[in-house]
């Protein structure tokens, strides 16, 4: 029988406001079920590198559940194989996503993820501070070192508004409905409401990575 498990986790909705040729899955993931802990994703998505396995972390600033999963995900990137590439991806559910997904763009390209991610996290969740436009995200970058002028100017360039634009396509066609959400070399999707928790979702990560290195050996033998 499969197995149901409750959850106390609710995703976060909306109100809160390269594709690759399909092949056949492995095999089922021992101890967790498919449509169940984990979904497939079809078509599957092109990932960044085929020699290694992909794990897309699909996230929001606004989401409490994602600002939950950080310290967890902190640990888990510790131990993160060498064969793994970690992605971090804003998802876009809303128009009211899209500024702080820009945020996170601006950000990346600007080289000072480690000095916005999590202070960014903590402002509006521990401090309740709010961001309804540019401006207050440009004091909020002023705060942690970034030219106001550096920040504007990357804020409204071409480069982030592409990668707004990946993401918003990205989260439609992962099949994104909450955050947060783990994607596993473009084929499956995850999260702490299907698995149970932040902790076994990473462990159905976990799983599922184990099983897309055995199906890369396997075709590299081929």
């Amino acid at each position: 029988m499969k197995r149901i498990l409750l959850t106390g986790l609710i995703l976060v909705s909306m109100p809160f406001l390269g594709l690759v040729e399909a092949t056949p899955a492995v095999e089922a993931t021992a101890g967790f079920d498919e449509g169940i802990e984990y979904q497939v994703i079809d078509p599957p998505q092109a990932t960044g590198d085929p020699k290694h396995v992909e794990v897309v972390e699909l996230f929001w600033y606004g989401c409490p559940h994602c600002y939950q999963l950080e310290p967890l995900l902190k640990e888990w990137l510790k131990n993160k194989p060498a064969d793994v590439d970690f992605v971090r991806m804003p998802a876009i559910l809303g128009p009211r996503w899209e500024l702080l997904t820009r945020a996170y763009y601006t950000a990346e390209l600007l080289g000072v993820t480690d000095e916005i991610h999590q202070p960014l996290f903590a402002a509006i969740h521990d401090k309740r501070r709010a961001f309804r436009n540019e401006d207050d995200l440009a004091k909020f970058f002023a705060e942690h070192g970034v030219d106001e002028k550096a920040f504007r100017d990357t804020y409204n360039s071409f480069g982030v508004a592409a990668k707004v634009n990946r993401s918003r396509e990205m989260t439609k066609r992962y099949g994104i409905t909450g955050v947060p959400t783990m994607v596993v070399n473009g084929k499956y999707r995850t999260s702490a409401s299907t698995a149970g928790s932040h902790e076994l979702m990473l462990t159905v990560v976990d799983k599922l990575v184990d099983q897309e290195r055995e199906a890369l050996a396997k075709a590299d033998a081929q």
